[in-house]
């Protein structure tokens, strides 16, 4: 029914639009409708003084209003018919620029250049600067998109001080992110789940290298191996339907982006305050040859992170006291972090253009990343004992509880590679065919996942609350020193862990865009298909031995004498991370494999989906129209090892889905020009967020940490989400350099997915707490994107060159489940924050430039908890200050720094409310201090 609502809202738009526009009238302004035309292509190029390309550049036919926007590589194509033509040429940032341009048969070639020589009236400003530049280029793409487009350039993402895809992403209006120790890891756009935003590398989907999410890390991505990142907001029939909230496309360079030998680069060092040293660098050179018909291109980045963040976790539990209710502890874990992390990539690309009619093209990329992380936990195991009467909501005793001490060795590589063949040919009639053909890899492998636990003797604990972040704990202020005694510990296990997930996806695309005459109007219409197979395997073998003869004996053998602290609270010793490791490596052969779970958290599957689409795109007066439909059909089959008995003969079975779908994508685009600076936006559209692949398979498999048990249930019948969408906005670009927007959105979610966890009896005596996914029939998501971007060119003198970028977005959403859970089945969706905004002050003169920004999002529901509000899981809103400065001597040589977390702010999970805290993270702040160059 939804469907047919919005497939009937879109034809009815339609039909309002072309009756209140008649089909051969035009304006007489540049954004007139085009008149029927035949003739020949005109290949332009647009740059600016310095011969550096201009995305986004608008190029108007004075005569017919006919439009071309160009491309990354500043490259327009026209049809026209033979004759002279007058093209006019605007950009933001550089005054408009008019060529007369004689079209012959064959073919024409025009190069445009804007700001040389031109007759600038006042209102013109020539942009000059990095910042201003990586703006200009940005906002031209944003502006003269046919749908609702975000674009980061390279000089934009370079000004902050953003080591990753993920946090440069955060600085773009509607977009938010969620962090591992500090460092942006996934995003979330519009408020809507992480997963909700499909993620490709020039064009290619890049599969999650997480297995248990479709959600893309792009922590393993560095920015600086980025040329552009185009976020579109509102999809249109020739792109993938499955990003609900979004789809990022990250172009890398081009040896075409210049033209000639350019090499560039930079280096740099930093200081962590929690934590040693860090250190970037990267490189890319590029060059065309052959009389400018072959270029390639080489790009190398390197990164080393050294961290030690502060963590307390808290695990809660409701008690009944005195016949009424009281929160308390069942667990606290002191974790000491010693992390190392990686990042190195490469790209690469040959492009090959014999003439201006054709071109051919390799691209690859490679990017690793690697988390090296040593562990040193203290816990304290309330619920190995007994409450004690008198508990309250902050305080609380224990007897017969124990204290562990643990050290987890863990190294964690993420791989992503793409490689991509392709070509595009433009016809004598304007025709344009293009095909490629790509190849995605994503793997996540654990090498080590070694633990080393002991554990005390039965002790009393008790602990009070009352300051939420900094609790006390009596094990600190025990005369005996208890816990610091290692006598009192002896060993308990050891645990062993690999496991490796692997995704495959191959892909065949191609499209032809054909111009031609309809009901009296040129129609650029454009037909496409697509068909990609992913192949998934995920691999895990895990080992425990409690056995007295695994000991690597006392406690005290295996302690160095390195103080462990977190925060103020002083662990003791930690362990000795050589001795450990030897001990790992001696004891993993003995240590039996533990059974059903290696084998039940094995799965394969593969997905194989065939697209097509037809849209079908013309002016009418100012507008230009986009309508068309695209056409998905899924083929899924998963299986995964069953307990089917437990009597030893035969335990495992393989269960098996298997699910084909068809969906239909209705789109209507909308792109208004209300006059050259003020454009408007409407687009109803409909897209889809399949499964994740870990929770399709029929599996159950266990995920205990430390002494809580928990399962994991997949769900044979869980369904995708779709959703139809509304998006309206409004856009006025000021014609020195700058915008101000107003984008509002409403989507309509049937069968949203969520997890659902609850807690049951487990064992002789204990209970677990287990976790699948399950579908709410109905939800929604509406927000409004407000963004200001300026530059203060209008203040005399010095005081023209500051300038600010400042943008807000509120969201509201919910689900509505299909049974009561606590009394409860509306809830808020997860992931999604009430508020999130960012602001930055530049400043930019004579070769120097600096910029203070802010970014905060509002608290998020992490996980529902179907027993009780009180312990849904939320994530605590978080804000960062950051400074970056730089200074362009000139000749190609620029320094530069950055300070990031200047407000030193921390993680925070809490259950329900925020006196109730689970997990306390600080990451402390860091400098960078680097070099850049550029010939």
């Amino acid at each position: 029914m939804k469907f047919h609502l919005l497939a009937g809202a879109s034809l009815a738009s339609l039909a309002a639009v072309t009756a209140a526009l008649p089909a051969h009238a035009y304006e007489a302004s540049a954004l007139a409708a085009s008149v029927a035309v035949a003739g020949e292509v005109v290949h332009g190029r647009v740059t600016n003084a310095a011969g550096d390309a201009l995305p986004g550049a608008e190029v108007i036919v004075r005569a017919t209003g006919q439009r071309a926007v160009t491309n990354t590589q500043g490259e327009f194509d026209l049809v026209l018919p033979t004759g002279t033509a007058v093209l006019d040429v605007r950009y933001i940032g550089q005054p408009s620029a008019t060529q007369t341009v004689s079209v012959v048969q064959g073919g024409t070639e025009v190069s445009i250049m804007l700001g040389a020589g031109e007759a600038a009236t006042v209102s013109d400003v020539i942009v000059t600067g990095v910042i201003t530049d990586g703006v200009a280029r940005s906002l031209n793409q944003q502006k003269n998109a046919d749908g609702t487009v975000n674009v980061l350039s390279a000089d934009a993402i370079g000004r902050y001080p953003d080591p990753n895809v993920a946090e440069s992403l955060q600085r773009v209006q509607g977009i938010a992110i969620q962090r591992d120790q500090g460092e942006g890891r996934y995003i979330n756009v519009r408020g809507a789940p992480s997963a909700f935003t499909a993620v490709s590398v020039d064009g290619v989907q890049v599969p999650a290298v997480d297995p248990g999410t479709r959600a893309v890390d792009l922590d393993t991505l560095p920015s600086d191996i980025v040329a552009n990142i185009e976020v579109s907001k509102t999809l249109l029939p020739s792109q993938e339907a499955d990003s609900i909230a979004g789809a990022v496309n990250i172009k890398t360079r081009s040896p075409f982006d210049r033209r000639r030998l350019a090499v560039s680069g930079y280096a740099g060092g930093s200081y962590n305050d929690y934590g040693g040293s860090d250190t970037r660098a990267g490189a890319t050179a590029s060059n065309v040859f052959a009389d400018q018909t072959f270029g390639a291109l080489l790009s190398v980045s390197y990164s080393e992170t050294n961290r030690r963040p502060d963590n307390v976790e808290n695990a809660w539990v409701k008690e009944e006291q005195n016949g009424a209710d009281v929160f308390v502890l069942e667990e606290t874990l002191f974790k000491d972090y010693e992390t190392k992390r990686t990042r190195q990539a490469v790209t690469g690309a040959l492009e090959w253009r014999p003439t201006d009619d054709f071109r051919a093209y390799l691209r690859g990329s490679f990017a690793q990343f690697e988390d090296d992380e040593y562990r040193n936990t203290l816990g304290l195991i309330y619920s190995d004992g007994t409450l004690q009467p008198g508990a309250t909501n902050t305080s609380a005793t224990y007897t017969g509880a124990r204290i562990t001490r643990q050290l987890r060795h863990r190294t964690q590589k993420n791989d992503i590679t793409t490689l991509v063949a392709g070509g595009e040919e433009t016809f004598d009639n304007g025709a344009v065919w293009d095909a490629s053909l790509s190849w995605a890899d994503s793997e996540q492998t654990y090498p080590n996942r070694n633990e080393l636990l002991y554990r005390s003797s039965a002790t009393t604990l008790s602990y009070n609350t009352t300051d939420h972040y900094m609790p006390t704990y009596s094990v600190f202020s025990d005369a005996t020193g208890f816990y610091r005694d290692p006598t009192k510990f002896s060993f308990r296990e050891n645990t062993f862990r690999e496991n490796s997930t692997k995704q495959e996806d191959v892909a065949f695309r191609t499209n032809f865009e054909l111009p031609s005459q309809f009901a009296g109007r040129d129609v650029t219409w454009k037909f496409g298909a697509k068909f990609n197979s992913r192949e998934i395997n995920a691999d895990e073998q895990r080992y425990r031995n409690r056995a007295s003869s695994a000991s690597p004996g006392t406690l005290a053998s295996v302690l160095s004498d390195r103080a462990s602290r977190n925060y103020d609270y002083d662990l003791g010793f930690k362990f000795d991370a050589d001795l450990a490791d030897a001990y790992f490596a001696s004891a993993r052969a003995a240590s039996p494999i533990r059974l059903p779970d290696s084998i039940a958290a094995d799965y394969t599957a593969q997905e194989d989906i065939l697209a097509g689409y037809a849209q079908a795109r013309f002016d009418m007066g100012a507008t230009n129209v986009i309508i068309g439909l695209r056409v998905e059909n899924t083929k899924f089959d998963g299986e995964a090892a069953a307990l089917i008995d437990n009597d030893g003969s035969d335990p495992y079975d393989m269960a098996k889905v298997s699910r084909d779908d068809t969906e239909f994508f209705p789109n209507l685009t909308l792109r208004h020009s209300f006059s050259d600076n003020l454009i408007g936006r409407f687009a109803l559209t409909r897209s889809i967020s399949r499964p994740e692949f870990s929770q399709i398979v029929p599996r159950r498999i266990e995920e205990t940490d430390g002494s809580n048990i928990s399962y994991e249930i997949g769900n044979p019948d869980l369904q995708p989400t779709l959703s139809n969408n509304i998006d309206v906005g409004l856009e006025y670009y000021f014609t020195s350099l700058g915008v101000v927007s107003a984008n509002a959105f409403y989507k309509d979610l049937t069968d949203y997915r969520y997890i659902l966890k609850y807690t049951e009896a487990f064992g002789a005596d204990g209970e677990a707490d287990f976790e699948t996914p399950i579908n709410a029939p109905d939800g929604h998501l509406a927000g409004l994107e407000l963004n200001l971007q300026r530059k203060f060119d209008f203040l005399p003198g010095l005081l023209s060159g500051f300038g600010v970028f400042a943008n807000y977005t509120w969201t509201d959403a919910e689900i509505k489940t299909a049974q009561s859970y606590g009394g409860r089945d509306t809830f808020s969706l997860p992931g999604q924050s009430d508020s999130n905004y960012n602001a930055a002050l530049f400043y930019e003169m004579a070769g120097f430039s600096a910029r203070l920004s802010y970014t905060k999002r509002g608290d998020y529901l992490e996980e529902i908890n179907a027993d009780d509000a009180d312990l849904d899981l939320y994530v605590e809103g978080r804000e960062q200050l950051d400074f970056t400065t730089s200074y362009d001597f000139g000749n190609g040589v620029e320094l530069f720094g950055e300070a990031k977390n200047l407000t030193d702010s921390a993680g925070v999970r809490y259950y329900g409310s925020r006196e109730r805290t689970y997990e306390y993270e600080k990451f402390g702040y860091n400098i960078f201090v680097g070099v850049r160059f550029k010939l």
